[in-house]
């Protein structure tokens, strides 16, 4: 399936521990840009945008990976999502994916025609560690996405995840890039990979950690193998 990135609003704030060391929050920096101020970019309606044919700049059957500069659910967009929801929904031919730290904010940001018609866009809430679990996926449980997914990315640390696995189609995890990334245990992914397999929900090992922990022994890996290091222990599993 052909990929694309839609960025219609740029920045968002530090809301938890996993937010610390934000990629974009670091780019905006060496670039002299705040982070914290958040502006609608000229990506606003890319996704219903034709060429002079009439036909859609992006093509059927493309994954679009939605708000990944900031957060979909940020209280300063709730003027603005309505017009997104109504174009997600012109655009089922599409598939959404949408991550957020702000799954406890969906009772205001969601369309009163939601779900129906919405089937082709997919929620993933990031958790860091067993508190942001406990406490945000209760609400990625109770919603009504159709599809959902758990990403733990950066994992801080071991994730229990029995209780959660419910409706859910997959489990993502990441460690932290960067000099200053935070340590992961291999063994906490192993612990969570168990997890899955035990409730057949499908498993993702992204990336391992900068600064990665296997058998008590500190590894510090290069940026640019931090995906295929990961792929190497063979650990995705899919039902």
């Amino acid at each position: 399936m052909k990929t694309t990135v839609w960025n219609p609003v740029r920045g968002c704030h530090k809301i938890s521990s996993g937010c610390k060391h934000c990629y974009i929050a670091l780019g905006d920096q060496k670039k002299g840009r705040d982070f914290n101020h958040i502006e609608l970019t000229s990506q606003y309606d890319r996704i219903i945008r034709k060429n002079k044919k009439g036909e859609y700049v992006i093509p059927s059957n493309t994954l679009v990976y939605t708000c990944f500069s900031s957060d979909f659910f940020l209280e300063e967009l709730d003027n603005y999502r309505h017009d997104w929801w109504a174009m997600i929904k012109e655009r089922n031919d599409l598939s959404f994916l949408c991550l957020t730290k702000r799954i406890d904010r969906i009772d205001h940001a969601l369309p009163l025609d939601f779900p129906l018609g919405y089937e082709h866009f997919t929620i993933g809430v990031s958790v860091e560690n067993q508190s942001m679990a406990d406490y945000r996926l209760p609400f990625l449980l109770r919603s009504s996405f159709q599809h959902k997914l758990i990403v733990c990315q950066p994992l801080l640390d071991y994730i229990n995840l029995d209780a959660y696995l419910a409706g859910i189609e997959a489990v993502v995890v990441g460690g932290e890039a960067g000099k200053e990334g935070r340590e992961m245990d291999y063994a906490w992914v192993l612990k969570i990979r168990d997890t899955c397999i035990k409730h057949r929900v499908s498993f993702s090992f992204r990336q391992t950690s900068s600064n990665f922990i296997k058998d008590g022994i500190t590894h510090h890996i290069p940026w640019r193998m931090l995906s295929s290091m990961a792929k190497s222990f063979d650990l995705d599993v899919t039902f």
